[in-house]
């Protein structure tokens, strides 16, 4: 007798993704939250997870935190089509977090 289906161990009914090694089972929930339908809106969500783990298991790694979150404002920019002092506002705006973020840890922040 034929067995039919897939062997044992395939997981074609996984959800493949470019992003799911990238992400736990905690972030993948979060994702599915996170974003949008199309677009940039999915690499601006995974980007938004990763700078709040970033900020919560390495609140001392300010480098790789402005590095996420710059790269954040450029999708945002990009997304939403917003002008270079839009652009601006929101580096600023979370340059001001991190360094909010860096102070009390005794950190002194690199803001580009």
């Amino acid at each position: 007798m034929v067995k039919k289906g897939a062997p044992q161990g395939n997981q074609n009914a996984k959800k493949h993704g470019f992003y799911s090694k990238a992400l736990d089972k905690a972030e993948e929930l979060q994702l599915e939250e996170a974003r949008g339908i199309d677009g940039l809106d999915e690499e601006i969500a995974v980007l938004r997870i990763k700078l709040r783990s970033i900020i919560q298991s390495d609140p001392k790694n300010i480098e790789l935190a402005l590095a996420a979150a710059n790269t954040i404002a450029r999708l945002v920019r990009t997304r939403y089509n917003i002008s270079k002092e839009q652009k601006r506002s929101l580096k600023d705006a979370i340059a001001k977090v991190l360094t909010e973020i860096a102070v009390p840890l005794g950190i002194k922040a690199l803001i580009r």
